[in-house]
């Protein structure tokens, strides 16, 4: 294999910031907020909308968007 070309793997902390969940994991991916976690270690924080913590499958809860507004601002728009 060639050297240099893959991308650093490293351990991150990965927060679901519906439900305030939080994680560490290694990862690719690269931020430039980090967070104190548990065992005292800064790690990079990368922030999610949905976890195994809060997506309606895993928890088999239903979360009910309100859409109303943007239902009747695409009416208004695009009504001709």
């Amino acid at each position: 294999m060639k050297p240099d070309i893959h991308p650093q793997y490293k351990e991150v902390v990965f927060q679901d910031v519906s439900c305030d969940f939080a994680f560490l994991t290694r990862s690719t991916l690269s931020s430039k907020e980090t967070i104190k976690w548990e065992d005292g270690n800064e790690y990079p924080l990368i922030k999610v909308e949905v976890s195994s913590h809060s997506h309606p499958f895993y928890t088999g809860k239903q979360k009910m968007l309100d859409t109303s507004g943007r239902v009747d601002r695409f009416r208004k728009r695009y009504q001709k």
